[in-house]
């Protein structure tokens, strides 16, 4: 099933963004990796890459990366669907509903992909190369950074890329951009000065963790100033226009809720830069608007648009008997994915007075029923998750032990007895054969009369004040149906145990708006999973924009939770950071701001056989708009065929 956008500033999908860097091109000066320095000079790091840890896997003359098809054809199109509807081109406003994909057209300082904002390359996870910078240097405390821009990079209307359109987009996010990102941001980034017109440099507050900021400020999009003066534009309002970009795509055709097409620049700038080599593949991406999976599903089948990521397990299942299937016309794949899956689930809202006892949360968590579903509405096809990382080294298992046990005592009293003392906590078990699982219906309802919410002859619960226990969940009437029967199977389950329960389907710009607003008791979110240590922890899970983060549905403000973030940030070793991390994913089971769900290994994606990509794909991409490539050949068969 798919899950629900964030809007606002583009941020890895799937986990915290803390490791991009700038490609060294052309400069006299000696290249050095992170941590080394020139003799004499030994204050100052100089490089072609950043890494917060170790070494660079690419050299400063590489000539792409290890995973594309430098050789890969251009052309042709590729089609993918969106839900529901939009009404705007500017993906960082505070109100509407943004096109899909159209941040892509901006670039950066440091390199990132255009269709996820995940960082690159694919191959490697901490560290990064650049785009519009040709280099970079910082002192050894990065307490400052100085990026050396290509004085080649322009924007799609021809206008050189400058300094101080680089300066311009910073400040723009800091006063009209999302708050709880302006104001993370404020805090960490103290300066911002075009030194020249390719030089800017960047000082950073002291005191703070090093962590996430040169990654920070050198993944910033780079807007044009000129254009954002001359028609007063705003970043935080919704709009049709989209300022031009930097990027190898620019917006082609908007018809509003039916589709939208990016065209690649022949005259982009940076075609012979070796990051791109390989990369940015298709003439056109088309992003076609459907109200629902359903009628999405039926397009894809007869060939109106051509990729489709399915995330729907019973249309996985058994959707994909067709002709064109039959007739070997459409692939169906399941693709490796090295990331740990997206934390999912269903959210609670501790804004809610009535949902701050961690006892109610459990009470309602017993109500989901993962086997019952997974069997009778899913096919059978997922995992259980636990942990915010799950399947990886940093999950919490069992009892903590050694450093981890360490780490947590050195916090004294922030941490709680049963973390010390029990396993980390794991999602609980339920009856497959019946949805209403007796047994945890009955904890269920013990715990509800623990907290004060007791049975009234009507068999509704109420506390002492005589207020009865009500849940609202909202959902988007652009989902699954196999998404709207898990929600209501939850629901019924509520009901019994004598909650007034209930969700709503609703538009998805109504949704959107009251997701935005916080406005529900639970809602089914993620988070982002983590791998590495990053200052973006703090805005997804930290308690200091808890009140108003888009980044953190549950409002969640734990001081343990804070001191394990600074834990990690402040660790000087890989080892150390680990440590930390391990422990913050205990501690955010033990929080249970969220019931877990499921999760799937890998991807599943279903397209008309007229692509080709590399072999094997790289761990942390699946690169689908990225380094994949359109076959002529393959597809004048199936036109000819009449597939297509």
């Amino acid at each position: 099933m798919s899950q629900p956008p964030h809007a606002g500033f583009p941020v890895s999908r799937r986990f915290a963004l803390s490791g991009m860097a700038a490609l060294m091109a052309g400069s006299a000066l000696p290249v050095l990796l992170p941590g080394q320095a020139r003799a004499g000079d030994d204050d100052i790091i100089r490089s072609h890459g950043y890494s917060f840890f170790g070494d660079l896997k690419y050299p400063a003359d590489y000539p792409h990366f290890d995973y594309v098809n430098p050789d890969a054809p251009k052309g042709g199109e590729i089609s993918l669907f969106a839900p529901g509807t939009f009404d705007s081109m500017n993906p960082y406003a505070r109100k509407g509903r943004a096109g899909r994909l159209s941040w892509m057209v901006y670039e950066s300082l440091l390199g990132r992909s255009l269709a996820s904002g995940e960082p690159l390359p694919g191959d490697r996870y901490n560290e990064g190369y650049g785009l519009l910078a040709e280099s970079l240097e910082y002192d050894r405390g990065k307490t400052w950074v100085i990026f050396h821009m290509r004085p080649e990079a322009r924007f799609a209307d021809g206008t050189p890329v400058t300094a101080q359109d680089v300066v311009f987009s910073h400040n723009l996010f800091l006063d009209q951009g999302l708050r709880s990102y302006a104001e993370a941001v404020r805090r960490r980034v103290i300066g911002a000065e075009a030194l020249d017109d390719h030089t800017v440099r960047f000082e950073f507050a002291e005191g703070i963790s090093r962590r996430s900021l040169i990654d920070q400020v050198g993944g910033t999009p780079v807007f044009p100033r000129a254009w954002y003066e001359e028609t007063e534009a705003r970043l935080d309002e919704p709009r049709l226009a989209a300022a031009p970009g930097s990027g190898p795509y620019q917006v082609g055709r908007v018809e509003v809720n039916r589709n939208i097409v990016y065209e690649r620049n022949p005259d982009y700038w940076g075609w012979h830069l070796p990051i791109n080599k390989g990369r940015h593949n298709f003439d056109r991406i088309r992003i076609e608007y459907f109200a629902d999976d359903n009628a999405a599903f039926e397009a894809f089948k007869a060939g109106i648009y051509t990729f489709r990521p399915e995330g729907n397990s019973k249309t996985w299942a058994t959707g994909y008997d067709f002709p064109a299937m039959r007739a070997g016309h459409v692939v169906r794949a399941e693709l490796p994915d090295g990331l740990p899956p997206t934390p999912s689930g269903f959210v609670f809202n501790l804004g809610r007075e009535k949902l701050q006892d961690k006892r109610v949360r459990k009470a309602i968590a017993l109500g989901f029923n993962f086997e019952w579903t997974n069997a009778s509405l899913q096919f059978g096809l997922f995992k259980q998750r636990h942990s915010f990382v799950q399947d990886t080294p940093l999950e919490a298992r069992g009892l903590p032990e050694g450093e981890e046990l360490a780490l947590l005592q050195s916090l004294g009293d922030l941490v709680p007895e049963a973390m010390l003392g029990e396993p980390a906590v794991m999602a609980h078990t339920s009856d497959p054969d019946r949805l209403n699982d007796r047994r945890n219906l009955r904890r269920a309802m013990q715990l509800l009369d623990e907290a004060g919410w007791s049975v009234g002859g009507d068999g509704k619960r109420r506390n002492a004040a005589g207020e009865l226990l009500t849940l609202e969940l909202p959902i988007s009437s652009s989902g699954s149906a196999t998404m709207s029967a898990v929600v209501e199977s939850f629901v019924s389950n509520l009901q019994l145990m004598g909650i007034e329960a209930k969700f709503d389907k609703i538009d998805a710009a109504q949704y959107t708006a009251r997701e935005r607003d916080r406005d529900y008791d639970i809602i089914f979110d993620s988070y982002v999973a983590f791998l590495e240590a990053g200052t973006g922890l703090h805005q997804r899970y930290g308690s200091q924009e808890a009140a108003f983060s888009l980044f953190n549905p549950a409002g969640l403000a734990s001081p343990l939770v804070d001191a394990l973030i600074d834990k990690a940030l402040e660790s000087t070793t890989l080892e150390e950071q680990n440590v930390a991390l391990m422990a913050l994913d205990r501690a955010l089971r033990h929080e249970f701001f969220m019931i877990p769900t499921w999760y799937l290994d890998r991807s599943w994606v279903a397209y008309w056989d007229i692509y080709e990509r590399p072999d094997p794909l790289p761990p942390f991409a699946t690169g689908v708009l990225d380094f994949w490539w359109y076959d002529k050949e393959k597809a004048a068969a199936l036109k000819a065929a009449g597939a297509l």
